[in-house]
């Protein structure tokens, strides 16, 4: 998945327009520079679940 694509995920998330989303460890490494330069970063949770993946989601207030 391409950078912009993450990015996009995060942008959908905040919007509404998904509900979570899931980052499996193989991605993880790609996925967390865009994650951590996101600036709405604080509103979005991720769990970690058994086997590495990670479940991000819209934290609401």
């Amino acid at each position: 998945m391409a950078e912009q694509d993450y990015k996009q995920l995060l942008d959908d998330l905040r919007a509404g327009k998904i509900d979570q989303f899931e980052i499996g460890p193989e991605q993880f490494q790609e996925f967390q520079p865009v994650y951590h330069s996101y600036p709405y970063r604080t509103q979005i949770v991720g769990k970690t679940h058994i086997g590495g993946k990670i479940i991000y989601r819209l934290v609401k207030r």
